[in-house]
């Protein structure tokens, strides 16, 4: 049963503990419905509470009438409901940003507004292994490492849970069938506007057809493969920066001999992962970034410096490397 197939996946990575207060984005379509009737299910056994978040991006017309289906869906469960309404499309050119980013920071800000609201402590998306799988392979169009094939990730920051993240997009449609839950389905996924589109339109049913039937199981197999890896070098490079790391005033300050010693792919982790402790991100930081960072630091000739992005300073001066917010 998919209940029971959640509930391992809940167990397996710690996603929930008893006395969790959780906040459920909820769009109105067949994951993130499948995910609140069944956490609305199971709050007695795993002695949660749970709320839900909805944002209406006022981009499609049907829209209004998807707020109106989570509003009476959540009232029916007797579950506490928070509606905003954002024109999407119109903070996007004001920001002069993709109305794909702008949606995704709109929603996770409402999120962690309703977490502070309600004194939850986590927060519960419906990505499903569709989704992971589909990430993957956006991320290898991009060029992505390691980190990237890991995909989507069950728990980020103990704080965003994934409890869908094993079950498959058809599994959760016969469950919102078979309970009558009669979601709301999202025709601009079947437009091939979007990147992701594409990958779930076309790219894996062609290779569903021509290659790999079970094609979503495999890259899934592949992702869990790649974090396990991921998390060992990250523990690996967490050690080699507190040996060679101090921070005076803010600044992070590398050895430059202990750095340039260190193996090609380790140089590479501790530059990104020197950046995220600056930053608190390490959007925007490129492949080309990082190694013109490790050219700096192998030709050490004079006092020197970068601006991989507007951000961040990196410059090396007697035997130090130096990273700054500027």
């Amino acid at each position: 049963m998919l209940k029971d197939e959640i509930l391992k996946t809940i167990k397996t990575y710690n996603l929930i503990n008893k006395k969790d207060k959780i906040v459920i984005g909820v769009s109105g379509g067949p994951d993130s419905i499948c995910l609140l009737h069944v956490l609305n299910s199971l709050k007695q056994e795993l002695e949660i509470e749970i709320c839900v978040a909805h944002i209406n991006h006022m981009i499609r017309k049907v829209a209004d009438s998807e707020t109106e289906y989570v509003r009476k869906f959540c009232n029916d469960l007797g579950i506490e409901c928070f509606i905003k309404k954002v024109d999407i499309i119109k903070l996007a050119k004001e920001e002069k940003k993709g109305t794909e980013e702008t949606g995704r920071k709109v929603r996770y800000d409402f999120f962690d507004e309703v977490l502070k609201k309600t004194n939850s402590n986590k927060i519960a998306t419906a990505h499903n292994s569709n989704d992971k799988a589909e990430t993957v392979i956006l991320n290898i169009l991009r060029g992505s490492g390691i980190s990237g094939l890991k995909g989507i990730e069950p728990i980020r920051d103990n704080k965003y849970i994934r409890p869908l993240i094993e079950t498959d997009r058809i599994e959760i449609e016969k469950y919102c069938n078979k309970n009558n839950l009669n979601p709301k389905y999202d025709e601009s996924n079947n437009e091939n506007i979007y990147n992701r589109n594409k990958i779930r339109n076309e790219v894996i049913p062609y290779i569903k057809r021509e290659f790999n039937q079970n094609i979503i199981k495999t890259i899934n197999r592949l992702s869990n493969v790649a974090a396990e890896e991921n998390e060992y070098m990250q523990k690996i490079t967490k050690k080699e920066y507190d040996n060679i790391s101090t921070t005076k005033n803010d600044i992070i300050i590398l050895d430059l001999k202990k750095f340039n010693n260190l193996e090609l792919v380790i140089k590479r982790r501790i530059i990104l992962y020197t950046i995220n402790e600056t930053l608190h991100t390490i959007k925007g930081i490129e492949k080309v970034n990082i190694d013109d960072i490790i050219k700096l630091c192998n030709n050490n000739i004079g006092n020197k410096y970068l601006i991989p992005i507007k951000e961040i300073k990196v410059y090396v001066k007697k035997g130090k490397i130096y990273f700054i917010k500027t």
